[in-house]
């Protein structure tokens, strides 16, 4: 078990000081441990994690990201680096599992959709509110299909910044 340890403290260079003691080889071993256990991360975040991107899912991608960097870079210890990753997906995870049952925690992590368009009407106070200009939504709703305002019984902004729309029968 004493082998296989200096085996793995060697291979990654654990015991670096500085990122600059790390060989090409090493930067290359830890970047495939760290994505291998990103995997495993990733699968225990649940499938949300990989959906629809809301500004809460967008942090956590960036946080992940500069904090698995250190781990390859070895700018930071490595196992520490892997924790705070844990520990930022496992934030994740609880917020969404407290937000599925929770209108007002949902509301304060993710926000909430915002009508644009009800009943073929702009609502341009919605719109301003929003930062988004009519020349947008046109081209927003010209990627659904839909050429006329008039045409949309109600489209929404989304949390994840996506434009919904029900067409008109």
């Amino acid at each position: 078990m004493e082998a296989l340890w200096a085996f793995i403290e060697a291979a990654l260079g654990l015991s670096a000081t500085k990122a600059e003691e790390l060989s090409a080889l090493q930067v290359s071993l830890r970047a495939l441990v760290v994505f291998i256990i990103l995997i495993g991360y990733v699968r225990f975040a649940k499938k949300r994690f990989l959906g629809e991107a809301t500004g809460l899912d967008a942090i956590l991608v960036i946080v992940i990201g500069s904090i698995a960097s250190r781990a390859i870079s070895g700018t930071a210890p490595f196992f520490a680096s892997l924790a705070g990753t844990l520990v930022i997906v496992a934030a994740h995870w609880a917020i969404s599992f407290f937000t599925r049952d929770s209108a007002l925690l949902s509301y304060i992590t993710m926000g909430r959709a915002t009508v644009l368009i009800r009943n073929g009407r702009i609502d341009r106070k919605a719109l301003r509110a929003s930062h988004m200009s009519e020349t947008d939504l046109a081209e927003d709703l010209r990627e659904k299909g839909v050429e006329d305002p008039k045409d949309v019984k109600e489209a929404r902004l989304e949390r994840s910044g996506r434009l919904s729309v029900i067409k008109r029968p």
